[in-house]
Formats: structure tokens, C-alpha cells, sequence
């Protein structure tokens, strides 16, 4: 009878630290804005928190931005190392996806803080 206690006991402290887990590191659904350059030149701004596909052409081929669920992420493009691609998802404040052969910068402005402020030794 006590094992069943302290296994309940046990299992209801986990679920209280999976859920502050949760809380703590999921993506920010409102507030940041992902703007685009291509070339340097400014091209499209854009709202996390509506989701939305937008193929982004340059005069090297073309990139697709999918923001989807307060996240963005290049998910297709036709440049030959696919970098931009294997970036995966941004959305916290200052993230970049960059493809160098098409010149395109996609950044995230105003979104969430990263709360952590790692170092190694």
C-alpha cells in the first residue's frame, strides 16, 4: 500500500515537471515578425503567428518559407547544398536562415527571448 502511494507521488511530480517543461520551451505563437531580404534588399515581413507559405524568388532560383505554428522554416528550394533547408526551424528573437547562392536572409524580429544563457568552458 505505501509502494502505490510513492509511485503516485512520483508520477504526479513528473507530470508537474513535463508540463513547466512544456510551458518553458515551447515556440512563441504571437508577437514576432520574419522579415526576408534577398539581396540586401528588404522583401516581405511577415507575422508568426499566421500561418502561411510564401515562395520567395531570387535571380539564382527560388526559396519556400513555410510559418506554421509560430515557426518558420525553409522547406523547399532549388539550390544546390540545401543548407537553408537543414537550418530548420526559427523563432526565437535574432534566428537566421540564410541561403547563400540565392542571397536570401530570413530573420526573426521582436519574437521570444531565448530564456537560456548557456557557456561552455
Amino acid at each position: 500500500m505505501k509502494r502505490l502511494r510513492y509511485d503516485l507521488i512520483l508520477i504526479i511530480a513528473l507530470l508537474i515537471v513535463s508540463a513547466g517543461a512544456w510551458l518553458m520551451l515551447r515556440p512563441q505563437e504571437e508577437g514576432g515578425t520574419v522579415v526576408v531580404t534577398v539581396d540586401g534588399t528588404e522583401t516581405g515581413r511577415y507575422a508568426l503567428d499566421e500561418d502561411r507559405t510564401v515562395r520567395i524568388e531570387s535571380s539564382g532560383g527560388y526559396n519556400l518559407l513555410t510559418i506554421q505554428n509560430g515557426t518558420a522554416a525553409v522547406t523547399e528550394a532549388d539550390c544546390g547544398d540545401h543548407t537553408c533547408i537543414r537550418t530548420g526551424e526559427i523563432h526565437l528573437d535574432g534566428q537566421s536562415i540564410i541561403c547563400l547562392p540565392h542571397k536570401v536572409v530570413i530573420t526573426v524580429e521582436g519574437g521570444r527571448q531565448d530564456e537560456v544563457d548557456l557557456s561552455t568552458n
